[in-house]
């Protein structure tokens, strides 16, 4: 009879993970509406995906460096 009760609070776990999860996504929510389109600190008019690049060639990045040298 033990075992018949075990799925019950399983679920019930499940249940409130997912409420939680719920109300911290509603909350996220909340705060970027509340927070300024331009907060990222990218000038008007640049696109931010190319902000950081310079003219000429691109040093290599992180991953690119051998270890062995």
């Amino acid at each position: 009879m033990a075992q018949r009760s075990r799925p019950t609070i399983s679920k019930r776990q499940r249940e409130q993970a997912r409420i939680a999860k719920q109300k911290d996504k509603m909350a996220r929510r909340a705060e970027k509406a509340t927070r300024p389109k331009s907060a990222d600190g990218v000038p008007a008019g640049v696109d931010p995906d190319i902000a950081d690049i310079r003219p000429g060639p691109q040093p290599p990045a992180d991953w690119q460096i051998d270890g062995d040298e």
